[in-house]
């Protein structure tokens, strides 16, 4: 199907990564120094517009705002504290190599294209690595409270995919502690009057004047005003697509509308079948639930991960189960990593186990979906006062959902949709296809390749913010030859009329059914033949019935209220629009992509152990998207990549 309905260029010159070569251990510091500059009395004159304000826009806007740029950050929030990375948990991962075990800048690198499964490219993942380490000082100077050991020297645990522990952290509220660092920064660049921020504002649309981004449409969410915002640059920190799932460990306002307005623009889109399950989640409830919860990966260190031996004891107390009748598979199948595989490996075994019968908890649709992990070795081992230390909020949690108290029952896990590795195509300096506008973080395809390592998002987006953004947008703003447009501008008043027509149409469709309902529908179609395994056959089906549940949902939909006020119906239905045509363009990049790799496996392309096969002769590359104005055939471009310092092998964690 996917050969009838997309055109292939190989080598398109809309893809030059503009990656430098050389020694890659010099290659970030040589095209930083290679940059051009912009005068800081010169700065003042540039206008910034920053969408998102979670670790990666928070962090661009504080930096920019203090190098002196005019910097407009807008949020859909009722304040910049409220983004989704203040969920994140476990960790940030820097190599600092405080436990002195062996771990590098190089063997960051290393893990991080080997974890993605060779998807990635070399260069920015190596800068990745490179930037973590002063990442940490740069949080600690801000006052993170990270987890100290008792001499006073911060603490590091492990995480998946490594066999070093460099992940820094604060309990379990990593994401909580680094985003209010970056918060007070940002805040301290509004009193200083660098940054202005507009909080309860959606992106609605980008506004592209002579094929260069100069400004957004936001949708004031109190008023409903629709208005035009224009700049020399903008940015996208928006996040991930996670919830076209419907069911994620998302916040439910997590969407995808910036990213699929700048892709409808004219940006590729890379990579969109590569989303992340993650193993340790707490399990669905029921058909009605509208969220998942995530549990830190960091519990995999101390909880060990089983299921019993016989189905016939999987309704069986768990403490009843002798250790004899317990299978602990992860360790069982993977001696040297155990419990820390990575996370695309851990979800498709716990997977795996429910498929042979043998899950444990109630029955959610036709089988059991949930394995054990279970801390009571760890208690023994270290008292309960040590593990609480380490995870008692996290515990807290579990207890408060769930009515189970952890320290005397196993917790209950199965994986859920959690992060996306797909997004905006960017090159090295994070710049779109469209030329002024940049992505970062999530909202960017760059760093993960086909699967993240766990403790790798908080890194990312900090380090997209802090240290690359601020060389690259200066570089920028120091070539380009920018014409006068401002909010009186004809693609601006033509942007705010698409959007006016678009709000329209959906207040006038006064059909029966709710936005949720779609989404919850479209969100099982793409886990059932789209999640955590995919086949042709599966895929086709979707790429059927989505078209359909998209053209019902133009005739069917339910929109209560007017534009003019607070709408948060419309503002469902208006990404949940999004969603319906993202979740098409997944589908057609998953069929394309012949290959199993990291979280894209196709049943069809398995080892006989049962892990995904990758085919490197023939997907070697980044799948980038053009949105051809039928969404019905997509334009698939092409951005080969090489390795010359990792190469390419079978990813084996045994």
């Amino acid at each position: 199907m996917a050969a009838e309905t997309t055109e292939t260029t190989q080598g398109s010159s809309r893809l030059a990564s503009k990656a430098p070569s050389g020694p890659i251990d010099t290659r970030w510091s040589r095209h930083r120094f290679e940059m051009k500059l912009v005068n800081p009395a010169n700065r003042r004159k540039y206008k910034i517009i920053i969408v998102g304000t979670g670790l990666a826009g928070a962090a661009a806007a504080a930096t920019l705002g203090e190098q002196g740029y005019n910097v407009a950050v807008f949020c859909y929030q009722d304040s910049p504290r409220r983004a989704h990375s203040i969920a994140a948990q476990g960790g940030i991962n820097a190599a600092k190599n405080y436990q002195n075990d062996g771990d590098s800048i190089y063997r960051l690198f290393y893990d991080t294209v080997k974890g993605g499964d060779f998807r990635a490219r070399e260069s920015n993942v190596h800068r990745l690595a490179e930037v973590s380490v002063n990442i940490i000082d740069q949080c600690v100077a801000q006052g993170v409270p990270f987890a100290r050991e008792y001499g006073g020297l911060l603490d590091n645990r492990s995480f998946g995919g490594a066999q070093v522990s460099r992940t820094f952290y604060a309990r379990g509220q990593t994401g909580q502690q680094l985003l209010l660092g970056a918060y007070q920064a940002l805040e301290r660049q509004v009193e200083a009057g660098t940054v202005t921020q507009f909080t309860r504002h959606e992106m609605m649309e980008l506004i592209v004047v002579d094929g260069i981004a100069r400004g957004i449409v936001c949708r004031d969410l109190a008023s409903g005003k629709v208005e035009a915002h224009m700049a020399d640059v903008v940015i996208l920190a928006s996040g991930g697509y996670g919830n076209v799932f419907y069911l994620s460990t998302n916040a439910k306002g997590c969407n995808t509308t910036a990213a699929w307005r700048a892709h409808k623009k004219g940006a590729l889109f890379a990579n969109p079948c590569f989303t992340q399950i993650h193993p340790t989640c707490i399990p669905q409830a029921g058909d009605y639930q509208s969220k998942l919860t995530l549990m830190s990966e960091s519990l995999r260190n101390d909880g060990r991960v089983w299921v019993p031996k016989n189905a016939e004891d999987c309704t069986k107390d768990p403490n009843s189960i002798p250790e004899e009748d317990r299978d602990y598979y992860l360790e069982r199948l993977y001696p040297s990593f155990g419990n820390l595989v990575p996370r695309d490996i851990a979800s498709r075994r716990a997977k795996d186990m429910c498929d042979e019968g043998r899950g444990v908890g109630p029955v959610v649709g036709d089988q059991r979906r949930g394995v054990y992990l279970d801390f009571r070795d760890a208690i023994k081992r270290l008292g309960k006062k040590k593990v609480e230390e380490r995870y008692g909020n996290l515990f807290q949690m579990y207890e408060r959902i769930t009515g189970e108290d952890p320290y005397t029952v196993p917790m209950r896990m199965y994986p859920a949709t959690h992060y996306t590795m797909g997004g905006l195509w960017v090159d090295y300096n994070l710049m779109s296809t469209i030329p002024g506008l940049f992505v970062a973080g999530e909202a960017n395809f760059s760093d993960h390749g086909a699967n993240r390592l766990g403790a790798s998002a908080l890194m990312q987006g900090l380090a997209d913010g802090y240290f690359v953004l601020p060389f690259t947008i200066g570089n920028y703003l120091a070539q380009a030859k920018l014409a006068k447009a401002d909010e009186s501008h004809p693609e601006a008043k033509k942007a705010l009329a698409e959007v006016d027509g678009r709000i329209k149409r959906f207040l006038g469709i006064n059909g029966k059914r709710t936005p949720d309902s779609f989404h919850r529908e479209l969100g099982h179609i793409i886990w059932d033949n789209c999640g955590m395994a995919r086949n042709a056959e599966g895929l086709k089906k979707a790429l059927k019935r989505i078209p359909e549940i998209r053209a019902e949902f133009y005739e069917n939909v339910k929109i209560v209220g007017s534009g003019a006020e607070l709408n948060q119906t419309l503002e469902k239905a208006s990404r949940v629009a999004d969603f319906l045509e993202l979740g098409e363009l997944m589908c057609f990049d998953a069929l394309d992509r012949d290959e199993s790799c990291g979280c894209h496996y196709r049943t069809e392309h398995t080892t006989e152990e049962g892990e995904a096969q990758r085919n490197d002769e023939q997907y070697m590359y980044v799948a980038a998207w053009e949105h051809t104005g039928d969404l019905g055939k997509p334009k698939l471009h092409k951005e080969e990549l090489t390795f010359e310092f990792v190469k390419p092998s079978a990813r084996s964690y045994k």
